[in-house]
């Protein structure tokens, strides 16, 4: 994964361009999220910037760019805002 706008301003727009080997064929679709975590001691701070179904997915190398809003900032806690917190691809 890598992350197409690094670095960004904190409401920017992300940009993951996500390359995966697919080894055989799948009968389902793949689940992709990006989940923002807004506060390391309440996951009910967390965002989900986006979620999407990508398929069906050919044996090999694939490849796409997922793009997600930034954060709702007034869902993070005030004291949270200028800390240290993580965006996950899954």
């Amino acid at each position: 994964i890598e992350n197409l706008d690094n670095p960004a301003p904190f409401l920017s727009s992300f940009s993951f361009e996500i390359t995966f080997e697919c080894l055989q064929p799948l009968a389902d679709d793949l689940e992709w999220k990006v989940l923002y975590v807004g506060s390391a001691e309440d996951t009910s701070h967390d965002q989900v910037l986006d979620e999407i179904l990508v398929g069906p997915i050919p044996v090999g190398i694939n490849k796409f760019v997922l793009q997600a809003d930034a954060p709702d900032i007034s869902q993070i806690p005030e004291g949270d805002i200028l800390g240290v917190t993580v965006v996950l691809v899954t």
